[in-house]
């Protein structure tokens, strides 16, 4: 796992080095740089694979590459055409490329890999940019001048001394209404997202980079069958999944909630294990005291399962301290989720790389809102119309579809399930959070809902499967989770909203202190104002995203706690 980075046009080592150093966080094992006239890479290690074995950039015969994670079925595809340096999973994109060709030639070769991974080749004057089907790692870029900067956070942009940091207004707006940024959206002007499971070619034409050519390699199909009848390939799917992520030279640890996701994966850990030749993972549990709900049950799962259990209560007076990381690590306006942060930090002090649950309520039908998107898609119209926002006729390559008004995409669960994979809540929302927050302490976490055999089985779930009119929701995981040794109270557990869940007291206590500042930061913004002032905790994440990102140009991070790095922002 890593931080990767470049220029393609007028390379600079002295800004691919100041890249490197914004993304350290990320990469904390070593780094690299690598640039000739037109090109340059830049990389930082997190070292999981061949420890000692594998600095990047990679070189191969008239190629160079920088890669950000996993390939779990590398040595399946490695062969003896190809001669390799290393003992790591990250060559194989070395091996596997087959010469200059456009972002179709590019996908067959591509889709080929099994993994989370967001990587950069340099070769015969293209630039090969691609990213994860399901958009596990990021990759963003942007264009300054006649350079184009691509990066693993928007944050390394800033190692161009003419990258100015701004707000993306409409996307801004778009966020606010449906609480994640929408398709190839940043929060910052004129920064875009690589789409997952999609190729791009990149090419000087006259002095200037241009994409010539663009491919999707795999696409997410919601896609149910009439009936469904097995629970055991369902939960074998699973368990390959997690064996899969179970590949490391260091130790691997789980993110246990209490929660029926995390737990599963603690529930198959040992099976996962065994046919994996590792050791059986411990687990972690942070909460704000020992009878919160997310406690007790975490407890119950590991007792349970006899697995070693690490659990930590949070200090009292971390949040408003530890906001300022999760606005400068998050790149949004996450509140809600401060939990993360001390949680990976107290996991990094033992493991190197985590599992966790995100990506089952997305597969499974978890959240709430799936029971009644009628209701759901009024609440988005309403937010919109106080934000004066249409987003019915979008346009520019940073939207991958023209009509996010929430009548288009909220007519069936079907379609609703598919707009979700396609454009956001996974990739801007969930996944982001868990690389972001994860990688701020130097540890990757890895996500077994989203192996490509549980997806596929689970994309071919009946509707009734994942939300049956009259049982709780996830019926067809919850299924399989009775083929374990999970309590039935844990199986049986109803989807809580994770934050709120673990602090919500801790979160209400922070949210109410800095509450006398929302009035005034929503002034600073009149189109978002009304929306604003019905969203405090909205409202807040922004001025500290201002603070953190916008203001002094981006050029410094800035240190205090969140009273007043708000205070600064509205003067």
């Amino acid at each position: 796992m890593c931080g990767i980075g470049g220029m393609l046009g007028e390379p600079d080592q002295a800004v691919l080095s100041r890249m490197n150093r914004l993304m350290k966080h990320r990469g904390p094992d070593g780094d690299g740089i690598f640039s000739d006239d037109n090109c340059g890479l830049a990389h930082t290690r997190l070292a999981i694979l061949d420890l000692q074995g594998s600095p990047q950039p990679l070189y191969g015969p008239g190629k160079v590459a920088v890669v950000n994670g996993e390939f779990y079925n590398h040595l399946d595809l490695k062969d003896n055409s190809y001669q390799y340096t290393t003992n790591g999973d990250s060559e194989i994109v070395l091996s596997l490329y087959r010469g200059k060709g456009n972002a179709s030639q590019h996908a067959e070769w591509i889709s080929k890999l099994d993994g989370m991974f967001a990587f950069a080749i340099w070769a015969n004057e293209q630039l090969i940019l691609a990213r994860d089907s399901m958009g596990i790692k990021p990759l963003m870029r942007t264009i300054v001048n006649d350079s184009l900067l691509f990066a693993s956070e928007a944050k390394a942009l800033r190692g161009h001394e003419e990258y100015i940091p701004a707000i993306d207004d409409l996307a801004m707006r778009a966020r606010i209404a449906w609480e994640y940024p929408l398709d190839g959206t940043t929060l910052f002007r004129d920064v875009h997202q690589v789409r997952p499971g999609t190729v791009e070619v990149w090419e000087m034409r006259s002095g200037k980079p241009v994409m010539t050519s663009i491919s999707t390699f795999e696409k997410q199909v919601v896609a149910p069958a009439n009936s469904w009848d097995d629970p055991e390939g369902l939960l074998e799917t699973f368990v390959e999944s997690v064996k899969d992520r179970l590949m490391a030279d260091v130790p691997v640890g789980i993110v246990l909630s209490g929660g029926l996701d995390s737990s599963l994966v603690c529930a198959v850990a040992r099976e996962a294990a065994q046919r994996a030749e590792q050791p059986v993972p411990a687990c972690w549990t942070v909460a704000e005291s020992e009878d919160n709900p997310d406690w007790q049950a975490a407890e119950l799962v590991a007792s349970s399962l006899d697995l070693k259990h690490h659990q930590y209560i949070l200090e009292e007076d971390s949040f408003n301290s530890r906001l300022p990381d999760l606005a400068w690590h998050g790149e949004d306006l996450d509140l809600t989720v401060l939990f993360f942060q001390p949680l990976f930090a107290k996991m990094a002090e033992s493991v190197t790389v985590g599992l966790c649950g995100q990506g089952a309520d997305e597969l499974h039908a978890g959240y709430p809102r799936y029971r009644d998107l009628g209701s759901h898609a009024t609440e988005i119209q309403s937010r919109l119309d106080d934000l004066n926002c249409d987003l019915s006729n979008l346009s520019g390559d940073e939207w991958w579809s023209k009509n996010h008004t929430p009548a288009a995409h909220c007519d069936s669960l079907q379609d609703f399930l598919q707009f979700e994979l396609d454009h956001g809540q996974l990739s801007n929302f969930q996944l982001r959070l868990v690389d972001r927050h994860s990688m701020a302490h130097g540890l990757e976490v890895r996500v077994p809902f989203l192996g490509f055999r549980h997806r596929d089985a689970s994309n071919k779930l009946p509707i009734d499967w994942r939300l049956p009119p009259s049982m709780e929701e996830k019926a067809a995981l919850r299924k399989a989770a009775d083929l374990t040794d999970l309590p039935s109270e844990i199986v049986r557990r109803p989807k809580l909203p994770a934050g709120r869940a673990t602090s919500p007291r801790m979160i209400d206590a922070v949210l109410s202190e800095l509450d006398s500042r929302v009035v005034d930061i929503a002034a600073r913004h009149p189109s978002m104002e009304k929306a604003l002032l019905k969203q405090p905790d909205i409202a807040i994440g922004l001025g500290l995203f201002e603070a953190m990102h916008i203001l002094d140009a981006g050029r410094n991070r800035r240190n205090g706690d969140a009273a007043t790095l708000l205070d600064e922002v509205i003067g």
